[in-house]
């Protein structure tokens, strides 16, 4: 276990991600409460339990790095090395912080297993997007707009597009309207844009509701109804 994981286990930290808790559907399996009681242990005991979860989530997260990798053509086989390793440690320490939560709706490898996909898928996306700027402009309208529209389509879309932009200017506050920009128009991964805005993904998601609430609300008033992109009204 690399020296990062053996520094971090014996001080849980707020997880990066977190996988939602699962119900307790039937008595746990056998292997799982050995999981537990050996994590749960002293000494010797726990750190060979930590030991090999760690090398489990090592191997999710490598499988996770290799899966997405040909979307990241210019990152080299020791930075992947790298990533995967860190996305182990840092699921480690999310398990370990974790074990109440566990209610044995899988075994327990599988549920730690979701930590380390988490953290790898996180920490690529961050990767994929280092050094680049966050677009916090509209990049494109296309969402809104057939394939190929004809003349009377052309002129409802540009109608359309003049309310929409109207709408995002004038009804949201400064933060809504970059949150919405870059999430849902300009595709940045909230991971991403949370780290950049110095802030964290449910307060992303909040801003992100309540501007999707204010402009479905304006372009109702409008005549104009876009479920399709703002979501169905929450009741």
């Amino acid at each position: 276990m690399s020296a990062v994981a053996v520094a971090t286990v014996r001080r849980p930290v707020e997880p990066t991600t977190r996988p939602a808790t699962e119900p307790r559907l039937r008595p746990l399996d056998q292997e799982s409460r050995e999981w537990l009681r050996y994590l749960r242990a002293d000494g010797a005991v726990r750190d060979g339990a930590i030991e090999r979860l760690h090398a489990i989530l090592l191997r999710a997260a490598r499988f996770e790095v290799a899966r997405r990798r040909p979307t990241l053509p210019h990152l080299r086989g020791n930075e992947l090395d790298d990533i995967a390793l860190e996305a182990a440690d840092d699921a480690l320490v999310s398990v370990l912080a974790r074990l109440e939560d566990f209610r044995g709706a899988s075994r327990f490898t599988t549920w730690a297993y979701k930590f380390a996909l988490l953290e790898a898928a996180v920490k690529l996306r961050r990767r994929a997007w280092q050094g680049r700027e966050i677009p916090l402009e509209p990049e494109t309208w296309s969402m809104f707009s057939s394939a190929a529209p004809g003349p009377g389509e052309q002129a409802e879309q540009s109608e359309l597009m003049a309310t929409v932009k109207q709408a995002i200017d004038e009804v949201l506050t400064p933060h809504q309207r970059r949150v919405l920009v870059a999430l849902a128009l300009n595709g940045v991964p909230i991971d991403v844009l949370a780290e950049r805005l110095n802030t964290n993904r449910g307060a992303l998601y909040k801003t992100l509701h309540d501007a999707r609430r204010k402009l479905r609300r304006e372009l109702e008033e409008s005549g104009l109804a876009l479920h399709a992109w703002l979501g169905e009204e929450e009741r």
